[in-house]
């Protein structure tokens, strides 16, 4: 039997308590004894709610706890002896406070049980609840997001239906395997093409056009239309079928993919206007600058990486230890850079001939590469390189460390999300009998093994795995039912 100090037990007024008004608890197997006094600091909770009970009828009794031994007067509850310890700490300090291990979720329906109000949680456990109810609702929105790719709007028409299924032909490999084949088809386009347009640069495998300027070759060029014409048709059927065109259009990933077959229609109309309009030095600059701008097409691999992806979710998140990067090199490369200028403007053979040209020194310097076109020649010169590139490595590794913490505790929430979001269509599909669902859930069981093998981040364990079926979220029972996923989303969702 664990308790609390007889000293404990005292009354407001620093007598002893007396022995009258005992309250005998069996919390989940584990017996505790309270006093009335106690309790009754707090009238409208569900234990001062006991210690009276001699006026209470067998029923009303039966309403407090799970069951109750008339001959011992014990109070059986069928709840968590480990959060209850936390619960009576309100009795004794006026606020609750979590112990470590425990699922804030979980808790906060002990304290319901209890009849305590989120108003005695403490402060620090109130704002990881709140980290743990957004992680809930980002679990939620993945599996409603999984369950409408599966299953589409019932009450969609017939366009609606279609498209959406180009959508998740073209936007969720994950959805089926024509899907999966489209992104593979399509990596390698952006792959091929990448290739072309640098081996297209290799003077050996350039011709001579009629005027004796090097192009590129006629094979090369074909591959590279064909290309075009692939990444085309997939940014417009993407276009078509987007429930949000506008969204769509103005997407950081969809701008990339316009500027990568941009490029080639505008070279083709401004050739198609003529060789008088291409021999303009000006529209030759242009056509040369937007063939530079293909480059853009390596970034169309971000759309079929998770690993790139979660990178730049990793550099968003990181704004201010990256803008407090770029302040630290700003203000080395102006102190430096003048302090440089300075120390070699008088020496005959000097290559600072100004501080804005010493920038470049100083950047140089500072980051450590050191081309060697610009060095100073004079003793405090060197002296002031010396300690410029010493503070350059400084300012760079300070911000490195919360940059990296920051992308690996966003991957590892990422993919604990999905587990869990798997995890959850997984118990759907064994309870509600669909066997779709079923078969989708067991085709994702891999990918869930694989997953849980290689995330070890103790932050979001409890979101994974609970003695009752999940910290908070709604998981349904073994007699649930249901007719359609879209019911087993509503079901889980509220």
């Amino acid at each position: 039997m664990w308790g609390i100090q007889r000293s404990r037990f005292a009354g407001c007024n620093g007598s002893d308590a007396s022995e009258e008004a005992e309250v005998v608890l069996n919390i989940g197997g584990v017996k505790q004894v309270l006093h009335g006094d106690v309790l009754n600091r707090y009238p409208e909770t569900r234990l001062a709610e006991l210690v009276d009970c001699s006026s209470k009828s067998p029923e009303e009794i039966s309403l407090l706890c799970d069951d109750y031994d008339s001959d011992t007067g014990e109070f059986y509850f069928d709840r968590d002896p480990d959060a209850f310890k936390c619960i009576i700490e309100l009795y004794y300090y006026g606020e609750i406070h979590m112990k470590k291990g425990i699922c804030p979720i979980c808790f906060m329906k002990e304290m319901e049980f209890w009849k305590i109000g989120s108003d005695f949680l403490d402060e620090c456990c109130k704002s990881n609840l709140q980290e743990v109810e957004d992680e809930l609702a980002e679990i939620a929105e993945k599996v409603r997001t999984i369950l409408v790719d599966r299953e589409g709007d019932p009450s969609a028409g017939g366009w609606q239906r279609f498209q959406l299924s180009v959508w998740r032909l073209m936007e969720k490999p994950e959805s089926s395997l024509p899907a999966h084949i489209i992104a593979i088809v399509s990596f390698i386009f952006i792959l091929i093409s990448s290739v072309v347009m640098c081996v297209g640069t290799i003077p050996d495998l350039q011709v001579e056009d009629s005027e004796g300027n090097l192009t590129e070759h006629p094979t090369l060029e074909i591959i590279e239309t064909v290309c075009i014409g692939w990444f085309t048709i997939e940014y417009l059927l993407r276009l078509i079928s987007s429930p949000n065109q506008i969204k769509f259009f103005f997407s950081f990933m969809n701008i990339i993919d316009f500027m990568a077959i941009m490029p080639f229609f505008v070279v083709l109309i401004l050739t198609s206007l003529g060789a008088g309009v291409m021999e303009l030095a000006n529209v030759q600059q242009a056509v040369q600058a937007l063939r530079i701008m293909r480059i853009a097409r390596i970034f169309k691999l971000a759309r079929h990486s998770s690993g790139l992806q979660t990178l730049t979710s990793a550099l968003k998140s990181s704004f201010k230890e990256l803008g407090l990067l770029l302040m630290y090199m700003g203000v080395g490369v102006f102190l430096f850079s003048a302090l440089g200028y300075t120390m070699e403007q008088n020496h005959p053979e000097t290559l600072f001939t100004s501080i804005p040209q010493s920038f470049w020194w100083a950047v140089i310097t500072m980051t450590t590469v050191g081309y060697g076109d610009v060095y100073p020649k004079t003793t405090l010169g060197r002296c002031n390189a010396a300690i410029s590139f010493l503070c350059g490595v400084i300012a760079i590794a300070l911000p490195i460390h919360p940059i990296i913490n920051n992308f690996v505790l966003f991957y590892n929430k990422q993919q604990v999300l999905e587990t869990a979001a798997k995890h959850e269509i997984e118990l759907m599909a064994l309870r509600s009998g669909d066997s779709e669902l079923r078969a989708a859930a067991s085709e994702a069981h891999q990918h869930v093994c694989h997953s849980l093998s290689s995330c070890h981040s103790d932050t979001y364990t409890p979101l994974l795995k609970h003695p009752r079926g999940g910290p908070g979220i709604h998981t349904p029972s073994m007699e649930t039912s249901f007719e359609s996923t879209a019911e087993a989303t509503e079901y889980f969702i509220s």
